[in-house]
């Protein structure tokens, strides 16, 4: 059973900063793209932060310059500073497995919640 377990939500000041972790158990098929998406109460999930298995980093734009995200196998980390308001969301990490030479398929994980309040 391929699972993502995330770690790392919390409560935090705007200005603050939190780290989130994904370790994907993966059954040994091989990671492709890993990501981190968002989705705030009462609109649509998106994408946050995307790294490649050749580690190059995409960004949205709302978080350039506050946001990084890496990766270390089979594990991602999402990097999270100067935070505000708007970034409060449940933040989900996704993973695309290799299964076979002609299919990929995307595993999420639970989730977990960041809120920025003071």
């Amino acid at each position: 059973q391929v699972q993502l377990v995330e770690s790392g939500g919390g409560l935090v000041q705007p200005g603050g900063s939190l780290r989130l972790s994904c370790a994907v158990s993966n059954r040994g098929f091989n990671i492709y793209n890993m990501a981190w998406y968002r989705q705030a109460p009462g609109k649509q999930r998106e994408m946050v932060a995307l790294i490649t298995s050749g580690g190059s980093p995409h960004y949205a734009d709302s978080v350039k310059g506050r946001f990084t995200i890496s990766r270390d196998g089979a594990k991602v980390d999402l990097q999270m500073n100067s935070l505000k308001s708007e970034d409060t969301a449940v933040y989900y990490c996704n993973a695309l497995l290799v299964i076979t030479s002609t299919e990929v398929k995307a595993y999420w994980g639970q989730g977990t919640q960041v809120t920025v309040s003071s």
